[in-house]
């Protein structure tokens, strides 16, 4: 089942977040059980470069072991400007999710993905479907 990964959820491992740490940190090690299945936006590797540096190319290396980048076109970023969602930020996502192919996109932001075209699940909620 392919997925799409969420910044948060990315950014929860990287930062050590101790409230989402277990849950995010168990998503991305299905990603490396499970290869070719999840990937990240390409978007998402830049956010996560800010947030994270001075750490941020050991942890993108290593993420880049088992996650693939989601590959994004013109008409991607056209279908993105488009999908009825307040922040373009996750309509970018979500036409990640879309290209890729993913059945899930996995967020811990569930609000802001109501009306997404590829239905999104909390950590939580995936692992339990994948169990």
């Amino acid at each position: 089942m392919k997925i799409l990964i969420d910044t948060d959820i990315l950014l929860d491992v990287a930062l050590r977040r101790s409230e989402f740490y277990a849950h995010s940190a168990a998503v991305l090690s299905w990603a490396e059980a499970n290869p070719g299945q999840a990937a990240v936006a390409w978007h998402s590797l830049s956010n996560l470069a800010y947030m994270i540096k001075p750490d941020a190319r050991t942890f993108i290396a290593d993420l880049l072991d088992f996650v693939e980048v989601a590959q994004v076109s013109t008409p991607d970023m056209h279908a993105a400007l488009r999908l009825p969602m307040k922040d373009l930020e996750d309509a970018m996502q979500v036409a990640a999710a879309l290209s890729f192919g993913a059945r899930h996109l996995v967020t811990r932001n569930l609000p802001d993905y109501r009306r997404s075209a590829v239905p999104a699940l909390a950590p939580q909620a995936f692992l339990a479907l994948v169990e």
